[in-house]
This record gives structure tokens, sequence and C-alpha cells, in this order.
């Protein structure tokens, strides 16, 4: 699934002008794409937030009016999203023999012809502003990077393990905006750490903590424990770019920073291939169209989500977005007849909680 592009997770906005700061907690959890809706639907230049109108225009509100009508409809996006990258995901975990770099290249090329269309529609330009490059380029970086680890991770271990990791980016990113943004790092924030951690080491189950309880998978931990430190260092690439385009805020549009996303990651994954040797051409067949789908279903995945912060909470749709770990699970049993054991499942659980608890306290507090 892309990163997504893969991938999706996501700083969470309420409909209505950005605030500011931006919050810190209120993330959808795991997504190809860390910000695919940090700025959701943002408009150009002059062009009113909610309705996309220039100032002289009325301003009609079309998706209060649409959340009016179908009060579910932006959580039903949200499921609709955690659903199409979930299988995204399942599509990656299929193409064991295209490595994880090589996907990353494709996605980012498939990316690139639906980006670039709307770079010169919006007359954004292809570099941005002279200030704000060296963040674009920094954006592109740790997002690139972020989608490659995840799409290893897929590969190297279960899809529930590496899902459920992928969950405590939003911890990551709280760490983070306390270090170089000097936002608030609260007692709450420490305690949704604890768990996040506590949560990952139920996950990996290291050996000199839990004795013989790895025996049953002995032969394949050291691929486990690889897509396991993948899997993290998807989570901290993730957070460092939600960072990275909060420090930006609304002065780059949202296009622009997923171009230097594609064109960042495009490089990126054709110098990794170059020096690691790997590229090939697909296979006719499945794996070229597990490659098409996987660009299908990660820009599927990133365009409800996004649709879903226009029209719903934060809190909600942050909480609705947890369903990838059920999507997770259930594929790996599916798909792969790969039960999690008990280990897993408690550490999912803590994950879970110190995410949807982020959520739910910065829900709380955006309704006071």
């Amino acid at each position: 699934m892309p990163p997504v592009d893969g991938a999706a997770a996501a700083e969470l906005q309420e409909p209505g002008p950005p605030p500011q700061p931006p919050p810190d907690d209120a993330s959808p959890g795991a997504s190809e794409e860390p910000l695919a809706a940090e700025v959701a639907g943002a408009p150009g230049p002059g062009r009113c937030w909610s309705c996309r109108s220039s100032p002289d225009d009325s301003c009609t509100e079309p998706e209060a009016k649409t959340k009016a009508l179908c009060p579910g409809l932006g959580l039903f996006y949200t499921l609709l999203s955690a659903f199409l990258l979930s299988v995204g995901s399942l599509f990656v975990k299929k193409l064991q023999d295209i490595h994880a770099v090589e996907i990353s290249a494709f996605r980012c090329m498939f990316q690139m012809v639906f980006i670039l269309p709307c770079l010169i529609y919006r007359k954004t330009g292809f570099i941005g502003p002279k200030s704000q490059r060296i963040f674009l380029i920094f954006r592109g970086v740790f997002g690139s990077t972020a989608m490659i680890l995840l799409y290893y991770a897929f590969q190297e271990t279960s899809l529930a393990d590496a899902t459920v990791i992928t969950f405590s980016s939003p911890v990551f990113t709280s760490i983070f905006a306390w270090l170089f943004l000097k936002e608030k790092y609260s007692p709450w924030d420490a305690l949704f750490t604890i768990f996040t951690i506590t949560g990952v080491i139920l996950i990996v189950r290291p050996p000199f903590l839990f004795g013989s309880s790895t025996s049953e998978t002995k032969e394949s931990y050291p691929n486990h424990l690889k897509g396991t430190f993948a899997a993290i260092g998807h989570a901290i690439c993730a957070a460092l770019t939600l960072v990275v385009l909060r420090k930006m805020g609304k002065s780059v549009d949202y296009f622009l920073t997923v171009w230097y996303y594609v064109i960042v990651g495009l490089i990126e994954s054709t110098i990794v291939l170059f020096v690691l040797g790997e590229w090939s051409l697909p296979n006719c067949g499945l794996d070229r169209l597990f490659l098409i789908l996987i660009g299908l279903f990660g820009l599927g995945g990133q365009v409800f989500l996004t649709k879903a912060l226009q029209i719903e909470k934060a809190g909600p749709v942050a909480i609705m977005k947890t369903m990838d770990v059920v999507f997770a699970f259930t594929f790996q049993i599916l798909f792969f007849h790969d039960i999690p054991t008990w280990w897993t499942v408690g550490g999912a659980l803590c994950v879970v909680a110190s995410s949807t608890g982020a959520a739910v306290r910065k829900w709380c507090q955006s309704s006071k």
C-alpha cells in the first residue's frame, strides 16, 4: 500500500481554517503516506478553506451539508481507506520475488503520473519557495525512506506485526515535536509512549526476556527481527515527515510536497537498487498486476482518507483507522494461514490502546 504513498499515517485536522499549531498526537496510525491528510483538501491561494471558492463567491460549505445528510459518511470513508491500504499491503506481502525498494520505485513512478497534471493545473511550480526547499527535500527523504522500510517490513515479517508497529508513529511524533518544535510533551504522552514500547516488546519477544518462547519461530525469527526493526524505522521516519510538514505549515502546496516525495523516492530507490544490484523487470502475469494494484489501492486509500478528514472530526477518524489492524490480522489468517500468537495480540492491544488514547485525548481537548 502506498506509504500513502505507503505510505498513508496522517496528521489529522478538523475542517475549517487550519489550527495553529497543528495537533501533535491526533494521527490515524499506520499509513503509507504519513501526511496524506496533513492538508486534506487544502485550497489554493485566495480560496475559501471550507468550500474552495474564491473570496468573492458565496460559501456554501458542502462538506458540512454532506455530513448533515449522511452523518456516518466520514467514518465510512475512513473504513474504506483502511481496507484499500490493507489490501495494498497484502499485495506487497505477495510480491516476495521483487525487492521492496523496487516496489517503492514503481510506486513512485505510478504516483508521479497523477501528481504531475495536478501541479500543472494548480500552477504551483516544481521546486517550491526558496526558503522551504531544504524542508521539502527532507520531507522527500524521510517520506520515501518510510515507504521503503514499510514495504520491507511487510515482506520480512507478518502483516499483523508490521501494521501494529507502524501505529507507534504518533508516539515518535510527540517526542520529535517536543525536541524540534518545542511543543508540549505531557505526562499523558509519556504514558502512551510506555504502552507503545510495551506492545512492541511483546511483538518482538526478544529471547533474553522471553527465553524459549520464540523457539516455535526459531527459523524465521531473524527475518521477523529485521521486519520489526524496519517497521520501527518506518514509524520514526513517518514521525519525522510529520514534523517537517508541520514546520512548513501551509506555506507549501500539498501536491508539491507529494511531488518531492515521489521524485526523491524514485531517485533514492534507483540508487539503492543500483548499489544492491537488485533491479529486475517483474515477471509477466500476477507480479505486474500486483504492482499496478498496489499503486491503485494506495492512491484510493489516500483519496478516501482525505475525504474523511474533510467531513469528519479528527478523533473519530483516528479511532476508525485502527481497523487497519483488524484487516491485517484477518488477511494474515485467511491468505497466509498464520494465526497470530497471544503475544502479538497483547502487543497489538497495547499499541492500539496508545494510539487510540492519544486520539481521544486530542478529541476531548478540541471539543472544550
